[in-house]
């Protein structure tokens, strides 16, 4: 039972049309000096310089993917890092995301309340809370009051993770979203 708000940001969980996470991962680049730290779970989007940067949106985003680390020369020692998250300020030119962009993913992600087996199929918004620089995660969430019928939040309730650490109606209810119709950049006319 998640009687514990333990908030962990968007899991990969697969895809609507196959169901299978296969892990496939996309390199995007991060700015060198980029100021905000990005943790293991957080959603990204694209920069009109060619780089990604944390997607802080809440009623709305525009995300291009989910954030899984990351890679770049440490500026102090000079040797190459693979990090759980991208700590802000960093000076690397090769600064890299791993991004799972596929946009008709799957994800799991914790609601910071209790979700109703009738809010399947609904939309919800999404909290912001800064991750864990100690281990990297992210502490997004899905924002259980904001749940209703509206057509412009960013996520749509797919499904319910049923099992040992969760049911649906938990005090903490973990559920399995999709981005809304039109929020992912690759289905947005719009360049960026």
């Amino acid at each position: 039972m998640s009687t514990i708000a333990t908030p962990y940001g968007f899991k990969p969980q697969g895809n609507v049309i196959s169901a299978a996470y296969n892990q496939k991962t996309r390199l995007m680049k991060i700015a060198s000096g980029y100021a905000t730290n990005v943790f293991y779970g957080d959603a990204l989007l694209p920069v009109n310089d060619g780089t990604v940067a944390k997607d802080t949106g809440t009623t709305t985003m525009t995300p291009i993917g989910i954030f899984l680390g990351c890679s770049y020369t440490n500026p102090t020692n000079l040797q190459k890092t693979f990090s759980q998250f991208w700590p802000a300020s960093t000076v690397a030119s090769d600064a890299v995301a791993y991004v799972f962009d596929d946009p008709e993913g799957i994800f799991q992600i914790q609601a910071d309340g209790s979700i109703a087996q009738t809010a399947l199929f609904a939309n919800a918004a999404v909290v912001q809370t800064a991750g864990s620089t100690a281990n990297g995660v992210s502490r997004v969430a899905l924002q259980a009051s904001s749940v209703n019928t509206t057509n412009t939040l960013p996520l749509r309730i797919i499904g319910f993770v049923d099992g040992p650490t969760s049911t649906v109606g938990d005090a903490f209810t973990d559920v399995l979203v999709k981005w809304n119709f039109g929020m992912h950049k690759y289905n947005v006319a719009t360049g960026v």
